[in-house]
């Protein structure tokens, strides 16, 4: 038994916060941002609707387009790096909101891979045959966690949330492979260096601005181009495929400049590459989910094409999944 997508969903606050605006705020321009990253515009989720809304409203539009009733999920999980609290997981303030009674579930921490990893398991998950419905969101609130005075990290984040309904397969469509990594070598490359155990919060964690995301860039944009086309290529080889086989390729949207290497090393023509980074920048765990549903509303994606799914994050995380497309909404 395969596990397949049945329906997609997507949720971006209304406001917008353009380049323009960014540089009403810190020494950058418009020209610099597009030319470095890819990115014109960000959203930017309002005060209290933050990822367990969005992520609510990703739920509740996939029980519709799914048919589903609220008392049939079986399992929530939500990759998030910006949780509402540490806890209880997000899951649960889900769980609570649409009223899903027999769900259990829980959050998975992986960054910007978290919506992958949370795919590949709630698959197994189905492939047990004890579950059939199966809710995988990506939800994150990187507005919340970016220090506006860092000009190198500021300009790459927006706020936002997708998600996927995974079901059993009744044909063959559905997950066929994946492929998962991960580097811990890399962990103080990327992080959010207080709030947790080991720099709890406190009044000298908040004034060195221990709280905000912090990363090295150029060492993180290496590993990033390598890891994600390397693993790319690797799922590829190992189902006998080439990069003109795939219909669409949807890549974690952190950086044009890598997604471009990526296609490049894949042999991938642009038509064949999802991209929508310019218009909601990096928004972490919510990328893919946001590019599938955004595919799928376009007809980007027909029956039995192939999907190339990609991503790479703190950890560092890294993976990518094969699809065959199958009946979606």
């Amino acid at each position: 038994m395969k596990a397949t997508i049945t329906a997609t969903a997507r949720y971006l606050p209304e406001k917008v916060l353009t380049n323009k605006d960014l540089e009403k705020i810190v020494d950058t321009s418009d020209e610099w941002i597009v030319s470095r990253t890819g990115i014109s515009e960000r959203r930017i989720a309002p005060k209290g609707k933050v990822t367990s809304y969005m992520a609510t409203k990703v739920a509740l539009q996939l029980l519709e387009k799914s048919k589903t009733k609220p008392d049939e999920i079986d399992v929530i999980i939500v990759g998030t790096v910006t949780p509402d609290m540490l806890f209880p997981p997000t899951a649960a303030l889900i769980q609570e909101n649409i009223k899903a009674k027999n769900a259990w579930g829980f959050d998975l921490f992986a960054a910007c891979s978290g919506f992958m990893y949370a795919l590949e398991t709630g698959a197994r998950l189905i492939e047990s045959r004890i579950y059939r419905k199966v809710m995988i969101i990506g939800s994150d609130t990187m507005s919340t966690i970016i220090n506006y005075e860092d000009r190198d990290t500021c300009i790459l984040f927006g706020d936002g949330s997708g998600g996927v309904m995974l079901e059993p397969s009744k044909g063959d469509d559905g997950i066929l492979d994946s492929i998962l990594y991960m580097d811990g070598s890399g962990a103080d490359l990327l992080k959010m260096p207080a709030g947790g155990s080991l720099h709890p919060t406190s009044k000298e964690t908040v004034e060195k601005k221990m709280h905000y995301l912090y990363q090295e860039g150029r060492k993180v944009f290496k590993f990033a181009v390598k890891s994600m086309a390397d693993v790319s290529y690797e799922i590829l080889m190992r189902n006998g495929l080439t990069g003109s086989d795939i219909a669409l390729f949807i890549p974690h949207q952190a950086n044009r400049r890598i997604i471009d290497a990526a296609a490049e090393r894949l042999g991938m023509l642009s038509d064949q590459v999802f991209i929508n980074i310019d218009r909601y920048a990096n928004t972490t765990c919510g990328t893919i989910p946001i590019g599938i549903n955004e595919a799928v509303e376009n007809g980007q994606l027909k029956k039995n094409d192939y999907l190339l799914l990609s991503a790479f994050g703190a950890g560092f995380t890294v993976g990518s999944i094969l699809i065959r497309w199958g009946d979606c909404k």
